[in-house]
């Protein structure tokens, strides 16, 4: 039975889904102004988790993913996110472009390292600029039932309204009075409202008409009007960086639950931020990395998808090259580990019965208790050590390396990982292996050590078996 923490309850609570066999869930995408940094690639992992682990238990899932390009302001430190420049209107003015070839530059970039961390795509990536009719009609509906209000052509929610504002992020009405950043605008009635509609300057580029005035859509309303587009009044799973807690996710669930009059969501997930070295990301820091960075240093998207799967997304994980090198050794014990089942797979020898089902059970029970990665890859390192003890001691049969191949497989589901698999060996390789296996059954074992340094200098390593030589790419 699975156990999600719950950021609205402050608790675990087990998961059941609106409707039998089904889920819906909406994750916060990216801004297409600027490249993802690997702090976004975790929140966008924790969510392909999520995924992955209720399809392998059943269910099928529906993922929307917003792409924000229009309404995200660059004060969006100050309380409700309401102020400064448009981020997109700012990276096109710095790069000399349309904010529509700034959003196409990104949102193709952002697609494509979600695609080398091998993360599953969204069913439906809604842009923001295509959902302005939904965002207007929203608007209207808040303004009709008396929690909105219109001034100068500016729209701004009243949070005095909803009872239950800060419930998520523990930002009641009555601690933004006392210790919050609230900067004042000349047409809010409360300094702690939050825009739904800003009217347009003249001269800014992304702007629509609508009721109140040719203007530009607030960052919070857009969410509110894609989720309920695609998944419905009331949506099993949000997710997100704990930095969306305050004010996004805490002004969606009070707007799209005073337009509908229904609960918004039922599970809201978060991860914890990424550190690097104990510091905070920036880039004045020089630490904002990005994923070419990662590969540049020699490391792949699967090490860093290791990396962030040794960590649970409920604590605040420190990044470290020195982590990411442990991260790199341990994909490399697995995939040895996979390639060694397929070559035994393939044989016909007989052993001990090996256990597979107390591994899934543990597993399980460990992906059970609120996504619990860390303790589920502990379970596959104790299966790997075991396994491999049995294979030094030419003990694991066919059959069981068979079963145990199946049982990743089916974990490796969860986990998501692309292992180098069996590369194609040279023929000019096949020849050194076989004369150097004529140099060890003629015992000259000189010659059968030059061999093997010979085959190491061509990025090819050798192990020796029961059932013959086993060879596969150096790491």
């Amino acid at each position: 039975m699975l156990y999600l923490y719950n950021t609205l309850s402050k608790s675990k609570e087990i998961f059941n889904s609106l409707h039998p066999g089904k889920v819906g869930m909406y994750s916060c995408g990216p801004t297409v102004y600027g490249y993802v940094h690997i702090g976004n690639i975790r929140a966008y992992l924790l969510s392909d988790t999520i995924r992955r682990y209720l399809e392998y238990i059943g269910y099928e899932v529906r993922l929307i993913k917003n792409i924000t390009d229009v309404g995200h302001l660059t004060a969006d430190d100050v309380a409700q996110g309401d102020s400064g420049e448009d981020k997109m209107l700012a990276a096109a003015l710095k790069e000399k472009k349309t904010p529509e070839e700034i959003a196409k530059f990104y949102e193709t970039y952002f697609k494509n390292v979600e695609k080398q961390l091998n993360i599953i795509p969204a069913q439906y990536f809604p842009r923001a600029t295509a959902h302005v009719p939904q965002m207007i009609k929203i608007i209207e509906g808040l303004i009709e039932k008396g929690f909105a209000y219109e001034k100068n052509g500016n729209v701004f929610f009243d949070v005095t309204k909803f009872e239950d504002y800060g419930e998520l992020s523990g930002n009641t009405l009555e601690n933004l009075k006392v210790g919050a950043r609230l900067e004042e605008h000349p047409d809010k009635n409360n300094p702690w409202d939050f825009a739904l509609w800003l009217k347009a300057p003249s001269e800014h580029i992304l702007k629509w008409d609508s009721p109140w005035s040719i203007g530009y859509p607030g960052w919070h309303i857009e969410c509110s009007a894609m989720s309920t587009e695609y998944l419905g009044n009331t949506i099993d799973i949000h997710t997100g960086g704990e930095d969306n807690i305050f004010p996004h996710h805490e002004a969606e669930i009070a707007q799209t639950e005073c337009f509908t009059g229904q609960k918004y969501v039922k599970y809201w997930v978060h991860g914890r931020h990424l550190l690097m070295n104990g510091e905070k990301m920036s880039k004045s820091k020089g630490n904002l990395y990005k994923l070419e960075d990662i590969i540049e240093k020699g490391f792949s998207a699967m090490d860093l998808r290791l990396l962030f799967l040794s960590s649970h997304h409920r604590s605040q994980m420190d990044f470290s090259w020195e982590a990411l090198a442990q991260a790199h050794k341990n994909l490399q014990r697995i995939n040895d580990f996979v390639f060694n089942l397929e070559v035994i797979s393939k044989t016909e020898k007989d052993g001990d019965s090996f256990d597979i089902v107390s591994y899934r059970e543990k597993f399980e029970a460990a992906m059970d208790d609120d996504l619990n990665t860390p303790l589920s890859l502990a379970v596959l390192y104790e299966m790997i050590t075991n396994i491999n003890k049995q294979i030094a001691e030419d003990k694991l049969s066919a059959t069981d390396a068979k079963n145990a191949l199946a049982f990743w497989k089916k974990i490796n589901s969860v986990f998501g990982f692309v292992l180098q698999g069996q590369a194609e060996i040279p023929q000019e390789i096949k020849d050194l292996v076989r004369q150097r296996e004529l140099a060890r059954e003629g015992k000259d074992f000189k010659k059968s050590d030059e061999l093997r340094a010979l085959i190491e200098k061509h990025g090819f390593i050798v192990e020796d078996s029961k059932d013959g030589p086993i060879v596969k790419p150096a790491s």
